[in-house]
């Protein structure tokens, strides 16, 4: 007997509602929820294949602790038992530092792995953490943070409403969209075109987004930085700034006009490959729109210049008079924010907090260099201990990280490890305990992270459409009994990990006199929380203290747990709305168009006025159907498109003898690789490409499939030098290679 339940899908940032088709326990058909308030029935082919990655057979269901050398099953309780026994030690012989932690992409696809690593890692007090963040948008948070304050507040294009778009770097049609949370993102574009909008793509590849533009600019990889100051450049030579109803908002305005002035047209145009009238086309086009937005993406931050790239898109946003308003970019507001507090003056952003112990990079937001780890890991300096022990929670920096090979044999050298992962993985093979979390289909979601970059304000939260199989832990309570086993707590209800949170965070709300629970006892609104279990009761206390929320009882329309409940679809909350000056926290209240680590950076770009490549370069690509390395062991999700080739020109192809289809040999700085040759002009001349997740081949593994066509790992060509020096982000763009064929 088949029923249906709806499930917001977890497997990329789009957040489009399904419709699950469930026969007994197992999902047999997952297709686009019509009524969803926000994907409105849109579904790809990652939604589509719910049942079969809910389903993979080579999903770990019980814990594996290492005997021995060898990793075996074992109960839940062993697992604990071991993983308190190997990590409490290392925190008191050696302090907190010497537990490292990597937190990767796919805990912002779940609610647990969003309510839990704050409390983990203010439990274990360490500051080697380490997130794939630093292997994709850093910069975007650092040139907001210094821009505004606030590193997560990160303005989103209005795409339903703007009437010109520049996309820099992005490739929605494939990613289906990052920083900018947008189901049916192919479909906004074509409607952006329908009512007469204009859309221009910059990449250096001709992607399926950059097929759908009115204009397509091939630019050299790496270069964006450049033409974006240039772009700004032109708006001060033709008097084209207008900031509108920003100027109150705005200081630096003259500094920055100084500060861009060698960047003109004619100077960017060689490095950037770009003919100078182009460049101030786009600025006039820009500029003229009734609105517009420029949005960038990974294709601009994984570059040595990302957060100076990051930092120009704002820029121009704001010089346009765009950013704010709608039809141009503008902040979102979700239900879990915090209680919004009034404008004024805050505390601003910082960098470099702390260093890392070998190569003293600064840190960005509280995190480390991913490209850092293995050195962190393997090499003795007169400063610090090394990373003895390392907790991963749904991360696997083998192929995420540059010079995975390093990392290989670092991992294999710590006195600890403890995996957090569904799979017995390229980076989870190391661990002495895999702790692994129940398929999606049995888990509670909502979306905390990619709400506040939604370009539709909107509140959305399924139950799990399958109950908890017997032996199965949701991944709420492993992550709580990993709090607790590293604080000193091992053994403890993991219950009490919620409990501590709801207090700590009710206690300060009472405290803060413009929130609307001032002066109450909050052992008493603790008692007013509902919801089915902790998960749900910080849910419930999160909505209620919400910019939405009821206030428990101060607005008796607003939001709760048990509302969203009643509305299994979502609740629509409206479009983008201005927002300025509340998002602010700068020490001056307002937006700082040149704060000094922008300044002092900007040398470097003048520099790379000069810089010519002087062979070929890689850059990366996306698949519609997969996500980093998650998806690789689906067969439905790997084969046509989806495949690791490396894209190369005709003309370079012919230069160097590379046939379509033969294999060719990739070197870099880090190592090299051999792909099968794709000859295609959807990449510009001196440009080749390779994917990136790739390279399942190592031994000690268990993804049956992914094994059968393992691919390269691109990240082997970098051997972790390469970084933007504002945001520790790793340089995956643009990198010089060799292209030999193979013999």
């Amino acid at each position: 007997m088949s029923r249906t339940a709806l499930r917001i899908c977890p497997l990329c940032e789009a957040t489009c509602g399904l419709t699950l088709t469930v026969e007994g326990t197992r999902v047999t058909g997952a297709r686009g929820d019509r009524d969803d308030v926000f994907s409105k029935g849109f579904i790809c082919p990652k939604g589509a294949s719910f049942g079969a990655v809910d389903g993979d057979p080579d999903r770990l269901r019980a814990p594996l602790v290492r005997t021995d050398g060898v990793l075996r099953e074992a109960t839940w309780e062993e697992a604990f038992d071991a993983v308190a026994a190997g990590l409490r030690p290392v925190v008191e012989r050696h302090g907190p530092d010497a537990v490292g932690v990597v937190l990767g992409n796919p805990n912002v696809h779940t609610m647990a792995g969003a309510l839990y690593p704050p409390v983990l890692l203010g439990a274990l007090r360490t500051r080697s953490l380490f997130t794939a963040s630093t292997v994709d948008q850093m910069p975007k948070h650092v040139s907001s943070g210094l821009l505004f304050g606030d590193p997560n507040a990160i303005p989103v294009p209005d795409l339903d409403h703007t009437d010109h778009l520049l996309l820099i770097g992005a490739n929605p049609l494939e990613s289906n969209g990052s920083l900018c949370t947008a189901p049916d993102f192919p479909g906004r574009l074509k409607a952006l075109r329908a009512r007469g909008g204009r859309l221009t793509v910059v990449d250096p590849r001709r992607t399926r987004t950059a097929k759908l533009a009115d204009r397509h600019l091939a630019i050299r990889p790496g270069t964006d930085a450049l033409l974006l100051a240039a772009m700004a450049h032109t708006l001060f030579a033709e008097d084209l700034a207008d900031l509108g109803h920003l100027a109150p908002h705005i200081e630096g305005l003259t500094e920055l006009r100084d500060a861009l002035a060698d960047f003109t047209p004619e100077a960017v145009a060689p490095a950037c490959d770009l003919d100078a009238g182009v460049v101030r086309t786009l600025a006039r086009e820009l500029a003229a729109a009734p609105t517009a937005a420029v949005y960038a993406r990974i294709g601009s931050c994984t570059v040595p210049h990302g957060t100076l790239a990051s930092w120009l898109v704002d820029v121009l946003n704001i010089l346009t008079g765009n950013l704010d308003r709608p039809g141009g970019a503008l902040f979102p507001q979700a239900a879990t924010d915090r209680t919004p507090r009034p404008a004024g003056p805050g505390r601003g952003f910082a960098l470099g907090r702390w260093h890392s112990r070998v190569r003293r990079h600064p840190e960005a937001k509280g995190e480390l260099p991913l490209s850092a780890l293995a050195e962190e890991i393997d090499t003795a300096t007169s400063t610090g201990e090394p990373v003895r022990a390392l907790i991963a929670v749904a991360a696997n920096p083998v192929l995420s990280a540059p010079d995975g090979d390093r990392l290989d044999k670092a991992l294999a050298s710590l006195d600890f490890m403890v995996s957090v992962d569904p799979y017995l993985n390229e980076t989870s093979r190391h661990a002495h305990v895999v702790l692994p979390p129940p398929p999606p289909a049995q888990s509670p979601h909502h979306d905390f992270a990619f709400n506040t970059l939604a370009v539709r304000n909107q509140v959305r939260y399924t139950r799990p459409a399958v109950p908890l199989e017997p032996g199965r832990m949701a991944e709420s309570e492993i992550l709580a009994r990993l709090v607790l086993a590293v604080s000193g707590m091992h053994g403890a209800d993991p219950a009490a990990v919620d409990a501590m949170v709801v207090e700590q965070t009710l206690a300060k709300a009472v405290r803060d006199e413009h929130g609307p629970v001032h002066g109450q006892d909050p052992h008493a609104l603790a008692a007013r929380l509902t919801g089915d279990n902790g998960p749900e009761r910080r849910l419930d206390m999160m909505l209620r203290l919400g910019p939405y929320g009821d206030g428990f009882g101060a607005r008796p329309d607003g939001l709760t747990l048990a509302r969203l409940l009643d509305h299994p679809h979502g609740i629509d909350l409206g479009p983008l709305r201005p927002r300025l000056p509340q998002p602010l926290r700068t020490r001056s209240g307002r937006i700082e168009l040149l704060p000094e680590p922008i300044a002092g950076d900007l040398p470097r770009l003048r520099a790379a006025l000069r810089e010519r490549p002087a062979g070929l370069v890689l850059v990366g690509r996306r698949h519609l159907r997969s996500n980093n390395s998650w998806m690789h062991n689906v067969p439905a999700l790997t084969g046509g498109s989806n495949r690791c080739t490396l894209h190369i020109h005709p003309e370079d192809a012919a230069r160097l003898g590379v046939r379509d289809g033969a294999g060719v040999r990739v070197r870099g700085a880090g190592g090299e690789v051999v792909a099968p040759a794709e000859v295609t002009d959807g990449v510009r001349p001196g440009v080749v490409s390779l994917p990136h997740g790739w390279g399942h081949d190592r031994p000690g593994t268990r993804l049956g499939h992914a094994s059968t066509v393992p691919g390269v790992n691109v990240n082997q060509l970098l051997d972790g030098t390469l970084l933007d020096p504002l945001s520790g982000n790793a340089v995956l763009n643009g990198i010089p290679v060799e292209v030999v064929t193979q013999l």
